[in-house]
């Protein structure tokens, strides 16, 4: 979340598909059953993906970009697949491994298609490393997966304007293209804080709460807080992956000092605000 340069590499290389105990969700790398199955904190992924394709030069390439999500998304061909229209949306992107092996395999597989079936196989072949809700979500995984994904990749591709569509409301390439060029090129945010900052930080962490979380949230903060506003939209279920725990959304961060973090949830949506000044 911090070192976006690092997030790439996580949505572009497969972990190690083990588990030391029931409770080990290293094969899963830098995802989450939520993301995996209601596809939450998927934009922020994408976004990520969107950025270092479109930012290889000091031009953004915004074309090179949205080919590269297509890529990423993509899936096999099914075998009773009909013919494309002219100007319909497609879902397999094997013209595109040539230019992106990375991304896509021969055979239209792209690379989360591929990472979720890896899961499945973790799965299927060590059935003792899975507690009772992880087996759960991988046999939803196993049977719900691909045709959940294909509407998904479709609906990506809808066209931003597009007012006679439910897909107008959802998030689109379009989308995550205009975010990646307002954001930039990849940065590694994880720089140190001003004098003894973190260790203030630190000291005012609750015991319930790892002693990291608060400096990771400032310096997370001061990365993306822009001049328009004091507030900073706080991706829950990414951070919940890159804690390796639902327990950042679910237990830690109400714990946290509102001397320090302000919060507003609204819609399904959580923003939040550094009160640093309590700290000088």
């Amino acid at each position: 979340m911090l070192n976006e340069i690092e997030d790439f590499k996580a949505y572009i290389t497969f972990p190690e598909y083990r588990a030391k105990n029931k409770y080990d969700s290293t094969y899963l790398g830098r995802f989450n059953f939520d993301m995996l199955i209601k596809w939450y904190g998927m934009e922020n992924v994408l976004t990520v993906i969107a950025r270092k394709y479109m930012w290889e030069t000091d031009v953004p390439d915004y074309d090179r970009a949205y080919r590269a999500l297509c890529a990423w998304c993509s899936l096999p061909e099914p075998k009773k697949a009909r013919p494309k229209k002219d100007g319909q949306s497609k879902t397999c992107y094997v013209d595109l491994h040539e230019e992106f092996p990375e991304l896509v395999d021969e055979t239209g597989a792209g690379w989360f298609f591929r990472h979720v079936q890896n899961i499945v196989s973790f799965a299927k072949e060590n059935p003792e490393a899975l507690s009772k809700t992880t087996a759960k979500n991988c046999e939803i995984l196993k049977n719900g997966f691909e045709n959940a994904w294909r509407d998904k990749v479709l609906q990506y591709q809808v066209p931003l304007f597009a007012p006679s569509s439910k897909g107008a409301w959802l998030t689109s390439f379009d989308d995550v293209i205009a975010e990646a060029k307002q954001r930039g090129p990849l940065r590694n945010n994880d720089i140190p804080l001003p004098g003894d900052m973190e260790e203030k930080l630190i000291a005012l962490t609750p015991k319930s709460v790892p002693g990291e979380v608060l400096p990771v949230l400032v310096k997370y903060y001061k990365a993306h807080k822009t001049d328009e506003s004091d507030w900073v939209v706080l991706p829950e279920i990414n951070f919940n992956a890159y804690f390796d725990t639902t327990s950042f959304s679910k237990k830690w961060l109400t714990a946290l000092p509102e001397s320090i973090i302000e919060r507003q949830e609204k819609y399904g949506v959580c923003r939040y605000r550094v009160r640093t000044k309590t700290l000088a």
